[in-house]
């Protein structure tokens, strides 16, 4: 992991297919990075596992900020990126603490009591949805403020980023509430300058 986890949670990319339509990742994820981005989550859920792979491998090689695999342990550890982000769905964070090397950070997401439970052997959390998302259709119900909070008080001190639906208006009112940053997918990959919508999360 290169370098302080939480100031690299400080404002996270994650990667969606739909959004990027036909731009090259590898650019976008660039410029993102250039305006501020401090990590990337790659996330592409219609893309096969080889090309999924060669994402990683690229995206590895090329970024100055660390890369976590949505999803898939598997290819996280066999592209040399930083780390992994499980969701409930996914194989237990206590499992895949078991698998990987010291050093490779675990994270998962949470929107309830129960998830956080099981979220437990993680090294960051993804609490959320805040506010309703337009990238993810499994999502539970908007949590608002107050449930997000309930959540990152049962963290035990590891950092965590709020996601869905975050937008630059809420960046303050994370930090404010003792979050590491927020993570975001729609509210960059949806404008065509990656930069400018970067920016004005850095604010």
């Amino acid at each position: 992991m290169r370098g302080n986890l939480a100031d690299s949670l400080r404002l996270l990319l994650v990667t969606d297919d739909a959004l990027l339509e036909r731009r090259d990742l590898e650019s976008v994820c660039h410029a993102a990075v250039a305006a501020g981005v401090t990590a990337v989550q790659l996330r592409l859920k219609l893309a096969d596992d080889r090309h999924f792979a060669d994402a990683a491998r690229r995206l590895r090689g090329a970024l100055s900020v660390p890369l976590f695999i949505n999803d898939r342990v598997d290819v996280a550890l066999a592209t040399g990126a930083d780390g992994v982000h499980l969701g409930p769905d996914d194989l237990s964070p206590e499992l895949a603490r078991r698998i990987v090397p010291a050093g490779f950070v675990i994270g998962a997401s949470v929107g309830s009591a129960a998830e956080a439970t099981r979220g437990a052997s993680a090294d960051y959390w993804g609490i959320g949805p805040l506010h309703a998302s337009s990238t993810k259709s499994d999502e539970g119900r908007a949590l608002g403020w107050q449930g997000a909070e309930a959540l990152r008080l049962l963290a035990g001190g590891n950092p965590c980023v709020i996601i869905g639906g975050v937008q630059p208006d809420d960046v303050a009112a994370a930090r404010s509430a003792g979050f590491a940053g927020v993570a975001v997918a729609s509210g960059i990959l949806a404008h065509d300058d990656v930069a400018a919508a970067v920016r004005r999360y850095r604010g």
